[in-house]
């Protein structure tokens, strides 16, 4: 969960820049505040276009979800004598999400990214709003938004009417870690709820923000365990007694896939000092050996994951759009997520083969038939009282069961879509539901790297245990010293949850305890 505002980690600046997946995180996950731009020609922007849709209303001009009904009822005249109450009733009746709510740093990154959405000036939003949208983010005043209910094309709707609904003062926040009211925690800030203008309410809701702030939390996760999958494949290496010229750097020049020869040149890093004279077989099992050609390709991935990513999140993705320069209003489909439901389906299918690659050498660490001399499942009992222990076995087949929930959930969303709200939405992205499954797949697959990060350092202690000689390049030395800190050698058998809890959340990035041990860079 995202705690309260760190002042520490400064503030990132929105308006006429574009905005980072670090940005979204630094915002999500670390703590930062946003800052409005001061630049007075992206204010004047931001004011022309809503001055100009004023205008053009006023001029008897018909502009859809302003003074027409919405989706298919867009063919319903809206009387000016309701054009004002038209953006309420929006929010209102999208009020059905259901399913869990979004965590803390869920909210945030979407907040965060229709905030940046709508201050690219096309929307017709009055500036007021963007100031309102960094009072939530700023204040922590978090809608409570339900994780189901967008088809992600008219964008994320029902979802986006929670954020909606925060600034008007209806539903319910979480404030200072409690769930409150939205109107009483506004009076307690001393700020008056927003009136919404029209357009403001379709502003605010027709967009692709749930699923690309969603996105830009998975992508960060992503990074983390490529390279700790890297990682883990150096250190089972040392702990199989394997081979380092696996991953010489003629092998990788030899078949260029730059993903690929950044993960083997990882690995090598780790191993660096480590004499490759013949272990226990010529050739390491696939799992070891060909790790870099699994984990590149998450890499490669990611590569086009973050293009696609970041243009989602610097656009303008609601509809109609208002051209403040041209003075036009231009009816489109940028709300549709195709291009993040694509990313996402793919990205976690990249990340469930990472949980693969790392259940197998974890197969191979506990079976003694496999692991070149170590003991039975790991075990670090004595001779005496190992008949009784039973040592990693349990934790080999709990990480069997998350990788196989974890490939299940691999079958891509976007093909699934549903014609809906009377044909008008009648192909839609289902990119929320992919950003989800993205982040389940995510989930389980931090655990499966906890059990095999715990297993390997099992494994390494025992191989020095077995060869006093045992080479371990300062790299792997430091990390296992840094997970033995928190989890000891298990020598006679103990539950192991709250440690695979623990070390999950460092894995993750939602832990206070972090040495710098698991991050990707």
């Amino acid at each position: 969960m995202s705690g309260p505002r760190n002042p520490d980690a400064g503030a990132v600046a929105i308006g006429g820049r574009r905005l980072s997946i670090e940005d979204v995180v630094a915002i999500a996950r670390r703590g930062a505040a946003v800052e409005l731009s001061d630049d007075a020609a992206w204010r004047d922007r931001i004011e022309r276009g809503a001055a100009f849709l004023r205008r053009h209303l006023a001029s008897g001009a018909t502009v859809y979800g302003v003074n027409t009904g919405y989706g298919d009822a867009c063919v319903v005249d809206v009387p000016m004598s309701l054009v004002e109450a038209l953006p309420l009733q929006l929010t209102r009746y999208h009020g059905c999400g259901m399913g869990e709510h979004l965590d803390d740093e869920a909210v945030l990154a979407v907040v965060a990214a229709r905030l940046n959405s709508l201050a690219y000036g096309c929307s017709g939003v009055r500036f007021v709003l963007l100031e309102r949208l960094a009072d939530l983010i700023n204040h922590r005043v978090l809608p409570r938004i339900p994780a189901e209910g967008s088809v992600g094309a008219s964008g994320d709707l029902t979802p986006l009417s929670y954020v909606a609904a925060a600034l008007v003062g209806e539903r319910e926040v979480r404030f200072d870690g409690h769930l409150r009211p939205a109107d009483g925690v506004w009076r307690a800030l001393g700020i008056a709820p927003l009136v919404l203008a029209p357009k403001e309410g379709l502003a605010l809701m027709n967009g692709t923000a749930v699923m690309t702030g969603l996105a830009c939390l998975a992508f960060e996760r992503a990074q983390r365990l490529a390279r700790l999958a890297a990682r883990l494949t150096s250190l089972s290496t040392v702990a199989l007694d394997g081979r380092a010229a696996h991953f010489d750097a003629f092998l990788f020049e030899a078949k260029p896939h730059a993903g690929q020869a950044e993960a083997a040149a990882w690995i090598r890093a780790d191993l660096a000092g480590r004499d490759d004279t013949p272990g226990h077989r010529l050739q390491d099992r696939y799992s070891i050996r060909c790790a870099p050609h699994v984990i590149g390709v998450a890499c490669d991935a990611l590569s086009w994951i973050r293009r696609d990513v970041e243009n989602e999140l610097n656009s303008a993705n609601d509809n109609p759009l208002v051209d403040p320069d041209g003075e036009r209003v231009l009816h489109g489909g940028n709300f549709y997520g195709g291009h993040i439901a694509f990313a996402m389906d793919a990205l976690k299918t990249a990340v469930a083969n990472l949980a693969d690659l790392m259940d197998r050498q974890l197969a191979l660490l506990v079976d003694d038939k496999f692991n070149n001399g170590l003991p039975r499942n790991l075990t670090g009992a004595t001779p005496e009282r190992a008949p009784i222990n039973h040592g990693f076995k349990a934790v080999q087949i709990s990480s069997s069961a998350w990788t196989a929930e974890a490939l299940k959930l691999t079958m891509p969303a976007s093909v699934f879509s549903r014609s809906t709200e009377a044909h008008n939405q009648d192909k839609v992205s289902m990119g929320t539901i992919a950003a989800r499954d993205c982040l389940r797949v995510l989930e389980l697959t931090e655990q499966v790297a906890a059990a095999h990060t715990l297993a390997a350092v099992q494994a390494l202690r025992l191989r020095q245990r077995l060869d006093a000689g045992t080479t371990v390049p300062p790299a792997l030395r430091a990390f296992a010293d840094s997970v033995s800190a928190q989890s000891p050698f298990v020598d006679e058998d103990r539950a192991l949850e709250a440690e695979l809890r623990a070390l999950t959340a460092r894995i993750a990035g939602r832990s206070d305890d972090d040495d710098g041990a698991f991050r990707h860079d």
